[in-house]
């Protein structure tokens, strides 16, 4: 049946039937609520525990493993610049003639790579008293994990970004059966649910719409904003990104990175 009034022009749908939309908008403003209400403790400790490091000539690192975060967070406007990524690629060139596959062989994925995330930590830039942020929502597989104890074990202090739920209700790949949350110095819950999606539908069977996505990025600029109220009650001037858009960008971004790269903030 059509449920549309018949004097609005056809096309438009009425915001009363977007009945997925708006369910989807008041389950992420309710997510971002519980973030609020039970993660700002969290927030601040690792804001203090990055400015702590900043000032000290230590390194705040960002390690995302459901990627987000490694653009939302990095080189955007009104972001620091001392936010600095751990960009990991894994490639494997073998070109070789078609044929059929006799034998089924099992696919590797770069989170499920024992000693690589050992290797990750050693080739990075990490050093004693910097930190590191990893951002998995199940925060089960072995990168992730063993990410966090080699850099934890380097005297890097590690704010792990996870969901608590979700990460509870899952097995960990990792061969000591830890998550993430079990290995890290700090954890904030990004209160995603479990299977990371807020709208139900019967006609699919499943769930749409994830959270955990947005959650990182609303968790991630409340740091940076708490960060940079830090930093300035300490009388530091962090450098900050300006859109690239804006008249005198280019210069300014210029100046403020050759600023950043001599005093680390």
């Amino acid at each position: 049946m059509d449920r549309r009034d018949p004097r609005e022009p056809k096309g438009l749908i009425q915001r009363w039937e977007a009945v997925l939309t708006t369910e989807y908008f008041t389950k992420m403003k309710e997510v971002l609520e519980r973030i609020e209400d039970t993660q700002i403790d969290a927030i601040y400790r690792s804001a203090s525990a990055i400015t702590d490091a900043l000032i000290n000539d230590g390194v705040w690192h960002i390690m995302d493993t459901g990627h987000m975060l490694m653009y939302e967070a990095i080189g955007r406007s009104g972001g620091l610049m001392a936010v600095r990524p751990v960009r990991v690629s894994v490639n494997v060139d073998n070109p070789v003639r078609p044929r059929a596959r006799s034998v089924s062989k099992k696919r590797v994925f770069m989170d499920s790579i024992n000693g690589l995330p050992g290797f990750i930590v050693d080739k990075s830039n990490m050093l004693p008293g910097d930190v590191l942020l990893i951002g998995s929502v199940s925060g089960i597989s072995v990168l992730c994990v063993e990410m966090a104890i080699c850099a934890r074990n380097l005297g890097v202090t590690v704010i792990g970004l996870t969901s608590l739920e979700y990460s509870r209700h899952l097995d960990s790949m990792h061969p000591g059966g830890k998550k993430l949350f079990e290995v890290s110095d700090i954890v904030i819950d990004n209160c995603s649910d479990i299977g990371d999606t807020l709208v139900h539908v019967d006609e699919l069977g499943q769930g749409i719409c994830p959270s955990s996505g947005i959650a990182a990025s609303y968790i991630v600029w409340a740091i940076q904003a708490r960060v940079v109220e830090l930093l300035l009650e300490k009388g530091k001037k962090p450098h900050i990104y300006m859109s690239n858009h804006l008249d005198g960008a280019e210069r300014f971004n210029a100046l403020a990175w050759d600023e950043y790269e001599k005093v680390g903030y």
